[in-house]
């Protein structure tokens, strides 16, 4: 069964108003080109699943889209702060947020859960941590094999997954490699799966190669070519991370009219992806090429 369809038509199709959404990825093939969408499109009311925070997390607040986030981390990474989401949590400018904290094995755990299709998880690491404490959804319960009190957390089942990934084939077999993060077990969790691809190869490519298999196509609702669909971040063979851009967002984030401006020209004044990366220009992706390198051999004295 043929799954492709474009960018727009997929979020159109899957995503609703008020929907939990997860958008995964851990510092790689993470599905920025979704969010763009989600943000032209217009939704609203969505809950944010997403372990590790980032410039787009920004960017669906600033647009309006976010009434609540699911998160282990929220900063953007080293390049700085995430203003626009500071100031909800800080300030509850314009309005508060909603937040759903746990440690980034806690998110694993309510994924592996809602994968598993497990009402909850156990989870060890919060003995001494006072995250227990400050969140009501993680729970205390007798260890029945005798053993002291252990933590569990909710399951994890977002309305809509979307992750990105080197590339699949039309039926969704999904193939990735590096730093895999969570993909797999966010994509089983969900109800609703969109998979963007940097290309989509034949199947034979697929079959050559099935260890790269991270999600099989029989959970993918549609799969979609989006080439350097998760920049700023990187995908391991294709292109490295742009760490300028992420810094200049934290600058900019910290003016909320600049935000607005930024997106209204850069996301609501684009038609898609690929007229926003335009936006940037081929030259500004030529340092994050991926080039052949060499190894020379060196003498340290000894022998060759």
């Amino acid at each position: 069964m043929d799954k492709t369809m474009s960018l727009p038509q997929a979020i159109s199709t899957y995503l609703r108003n008020g929907d939990t959404v997860a958008l995964e990825g851990f510092g790689h093939i993470v599905p920025v080109a979704a969010a763009h969408e989600i943000i032209r499109q217009g939704f609203t009311d969505l809950v944010l699943a997403r372990m590790s925070c980032d410039v787009i997390v920004d960017q669906l607040l600033g647009a309006n889209c976010l009434k609540g986030l699911i998160s282990s981390f929220i900063a953007n990474s080293s390049a700085g702060s995430l203003h626009e989401l500071r100031r909800r949590i800080e300030k509850s400018d314009p309005e508060p947020l909603w937040f759903d904290e746990y440690s980034h094995g806690g998110m694993v755990a309510r994924y592996q859960a809602g994968a598993s299709k497990l009402s909850f998880q156990p989870i060890a690491s919060y003995r001494g941590s006072d995250l227990a404490a400050k969140n009501p959804r993680i729970k205390s319960v007798p260890d029945p094999y005798g053993g002291p009190d252990i933590h569990v957390v909710p399951a994890l089942n977002p309305d809509l997954t979307i992750i990105h990934a080197q590339r699949a084939d039309m039926h969704g077999n999904v193939q990735a490699w590096g730093m895999l993060g969570i993909q797999t077990e966010a994509a089983f969790a969900s109800h609703r799966l969109i998979v963007t691809v940097e290309e989509i190869v034949d199947e034979a490519v697929v079959r050559s190669d099935p260890n790269r298999t991270i999600v099989p196509a029989h959970v993918v609702d549609a799969v979609v070519a989006v080439p350097r669909g998760s920049h700023p971040h990187s995908v391991q063979g294709y292109y490295d991370r742009d760490d300028e851009f992420s810094r200049q967002w934290s600058a900019l984030a910290r003016d909320a009219a600049a935000v607005q401006d930024w997106l209204e020209t850069n996301i609501r004044g684009t038609s898609d992806h690929d007229e926003f990366l335009a936006t940037l220009g081929s030259e500004h992706f030529e340092r994050m090429a991926i080039h052949d390198a060499y190894s020379t051999p060196v003498n340290y004295g000894g022998r060759a």
